[in-house]
């Protein structure tokens, strides 16, 4: 039975707490002495004070609720959906991560009897967001990784049917990294080979549930665009929820 059946209720939103806790505890902290100060403030300031903080107390909440409901409630991880998009299932296929690897394993049970390749692309330079390294120090994969270089995959051209990047590839922050990235896959797929991504999307509905936090995302034309450059074409795209999108690219033939 693997890991995937023995998730706690809680295990997505209490991740997203630890991974992001000097952020909730800056938030918390704020609200806090918004409350303790409040009395003593001038009638004015009673008024605007609140609605100052306002937002931050419920972006605090948005994002714990929307957090549980995608990684808890939602089979965000249930890739049998996804499987049923690509051309044909894959013997061969590469899973690329940034230091946490929830996916490979389960790509291991929808695709039984391939043969996978899990790679870390952490770059210490690359990647310097504090939640990515704090997920680094308490990760426990179930499948070891082979550490590469974002732009410089250790495998031979045409050595995959399929490659996959879920959550990871937004820690390139620059365009120009995330084309190189994608270049790499390129390289490393047969022809006609599909690239499946997941990620979070820069719009409306994670403004919504995460606030400034929606940043840290990119917007469907700038995945499309890096991909197009890369030399990789949209063939589908999936909603799984409003808040994440699936974008399964091909490789020029």
């Amino acid at each position: 039975m693997s890991r995937f059946q023995h998730r706690n209720s809680y295990q997505g939103v209490m991740q997203i707490l630890q991974f992001n806790s000097d952020k909730y505890l800056a938030a918390l902290a704020g609200i806090l002495t918004t409350a303790l100060v409040w009395p003593f403030l001038p009638f004015t300031g009673r008024v605007l004070l609140p609605l100052a903080v306002a937002p931050a107390l419920f972006w605090m909440v948005s994002s714990l609720i929307v957090s549980h409901y995608i990684y808890d409630r939602f089979p965000i991880y249930d890739f049998r959906q996804i499987a049923c998009l690509l051309a044909r299932a894959p013997h061969r296929w590469i899973n690329i991560h940034s230091g946490w690897d929830q996916t490979s394993e389960r790509l291991d049970e929808v695709f039984p009897g391939s043969n996978g390749q899990v790679v870390d692309i952490f770059d210490v330079h690359s990647m310097t967001e504090s939640s990515i390294r704090r997920a680094r120090r308490i990760n426990q994969n179930a499948i070891s990784a082979t550490p590469a270089c974002y732009d410089a995959l250790p495998f031979g051209a045409e050595s995959f049917d399929a490659a996959f990047s879920i959550f990871a590839a937004h820690e390139l922050r620059r365009h120009d990294q995330r084309v190189r990235l994608f270049r790499e896959i390129a390289r490393v797929l047969i022809p006609c080979g599909e690239f499946v991504l997941m990620e979070h999307q820069r719009d409306w509905w994670n403004f919504l549930a995460f606030g400034p936090g929606f940043l840290h995302f990119f917007s469907q034309r700038a995945w499309r665009t890096a991909a197009l450059e890369a030399g990789l074409n949209l063939q589908s795209e999936l909603a799984m929820t409003p808040f994440v999108h699936v974008y399964i690219f091909r490789r020029n033939s």
